[in-house]
């Protein structure tokens, strides 16, 4: 990506998609300090486990997108995470329940291709 246009699109997509998922994330870290662990086991860990993995793709990943480190590493734990969440968590529902998940799982892909852009933290470490 050439243009100042491309770059600032990528912020843009990196501090709304990285925020947004924060208001999900954020969340489950109050559940889980309340012992109020009802989640799904879609990998047989166990719920607290899956509910510690959410908790990192949906906290922890999402504040590396919005800093702009290591950006398309942090969207593959937020892909499986969002992919897992339609079509395991959601997958009785109707397609209005999984659509939310299936957004954001396009809008990491984006990033995943596309990387953090050179409004990025990544990008001023490398040039140093």
């Amino acid at each position: 990506m050439k243009g100042i246009e491309n770059h600032l699109v990528l912020l843009i997509i990196r501090l709304g998609a990285g925020g947004m998922m924060l208001t999900h994330g954020i969340p489950k870290i109050e559940r889980i300090m309340a012992d109020e662990v009802k989640f799904a086991d879609p990998f047989g860990l166990g719920p607290t486990f899956s509910l510690a993995l959410a908790i990192f793709a949906e906290v922890i990943c999402s504040a590396l997108i919005i800093l702009g480190i290591k950006v398309r590493l942090a969207t593959i734990p937020l892909m499986i995470t969002m992919l897992t969440a339609a079509f395991y968590a959601h997958w009785d529902d109707p397609f209005g329940r999984k659509e939310l998940p299936l957004l954001y799982c396009l809008v990491f892909l984006g990033l995943l291709a596309f990387g953090g852009g050179k409004y990025s933290l990544d990008t001023i470490f490398k040039k140093k």
